[in-house]
């Protein structure tokens, strides 16, 4: 008899409901783009369904190869370690499924196509008088404490800044690493161009970009004479739908490998050598379902235990606990920064 193929979308969760609703709308999107495949969704946290519900959802269909994607833009903690723990530990207490796990988003030409429609819209909007040459792209990433991921977002913001020929372009980051949005927004702005578009490269809203809308205010409101306009984040343009579905197509075709040339748990990444190796574990099962008005999750679910390949290579076990700690974290212009406030 032939296997039944289902897509599970992995998501990370938001406290924020309009998060919620915005990365189901784009798991339905996706959902009609593969129709002869089952599509379901969960989150790690703060949100229901949780990962495991979305999993149970497809048993029940009749689903033995499950076909999993990160719905995420880069690959750090999340896609590295918290969302393959959940999917291995599934795996294990359930025979009779094979799960396989595909590959971030990562950086895509039909991604920075969909930032250039965003950004488009922003400058649309804007006044007609100050040309591009005369504006300054501040692409503002999530941050991670995987320097790999963190430096996407800068080559994400030079393919912005190249192609659609603005004056300056500077990145900076939403938490954790640095520099964080007011200072970069306040380094910029010492630059001399007349206008700043800031673009949230991100998938959905959440109050992490709603804080980067407000951080943007403030800062505009210190700088009367530069004019501040804010893009919208990505969500659900239709290439963004389509880099979903190649994210799919790319596990049936055996060309789901992460990439492994700059992972700081295989190489000797600068500055994070000490961990090269470390343990494969996840954070979020104790605030799996939490949120958004979603009751509290059963006690042991979503952690990992024993050991596992999330396909780029190296193998970790789960031993539950926390991440490794962030070698920059008292950075000035990082997390600490927000302390002046």
């Amino acid at each position: 008899m032939d296997e039944k193929i289902g897509v599970m979308v992995c998501g990370h969760g938001s406290r924020d409901e309009r998060a919620v609703v915005e990365f189901q709308s784009v798991a339905r999107g996706l959902r009609e783009r593969i129709p002869h495949m089952e599509t379901e969704w969960g989150f790690l946290e703060f949100a229901t369904p949780i990962i495991r519900d979305g999993l149970d959802a497809l048993l029940q269909k009749g689903v033995s190869r499950v076909l999993a994607v990160p719905g995420m833009l880069f690959a750090a903690g999340h896609a590295k370690n918290d969302i393959p723990s959940v999917l291995n530990r599934y795996q294990a207490g359930h025979e009779g499924i094979r799960i396989e796990y595909g590959r971030e988003l990562g950086i895509d030409l039909k991604l920075i196509r969909a930032a250039g429609d965003r950004i488009e819209a922003a400058l649309a909007k804007s006044a007609p008088d100050v040309s591009r040459h005369e504006t300054l792209l501040m692409v503002v990433g999530r941050g991670a404490s995987d320097p790999d991921a963190n430096s996407n977002v800068s080559k994400v913001m030079r393919m912005l800044w190249e192609g659609m020929g603005f004056g300056w372009g500077e990145v900076c980051y939403s938490g954790v690493t640095f520099p964080l949005v007011q200072p970069g927004l306040e380094q910029a702005a010492k630059l001399g161009y007349k206008r700043i578009l800031v673009f949230p490269y991100f998938l959905f809203t959440g109050v992490l970009v709603q804080r980067i809308y407000d951080h943007t205010d403030e800062v505009a409101a210190r700088h009367p004479d530069i004019e501040f306009i804010k893009a919208e984040y990505l969500n659900d343009h239709p290439l963004v739908l389509d880099c979903f579905a190649d994210r799919v197509q790319e596990i049936l075709d055996g060309e789901n490998n992460m990439n492994c040339q700059l992972c700081k748990y295989r190489e000797q990444f600068l500055g994070f050598e000490d961990q090269v190796g470390l343990v494969q574990e996840s954070h979020h099962h104790h605030v799996e379902g939490i949120g958004t008005g979603a009751a509290e999750a059963p006690a042991g679910s979503g952690s990992g235990d024993g050991a596992h390949d999330h396909g780029h290579g190296h193998a970790h076990t789960h031993d539950g606990g926390h991440h490794h700690p962030y070698p920059h974290a008292d950075h000035p212009l990082g997390p600490l920064s927000m302390k002046k406030e």
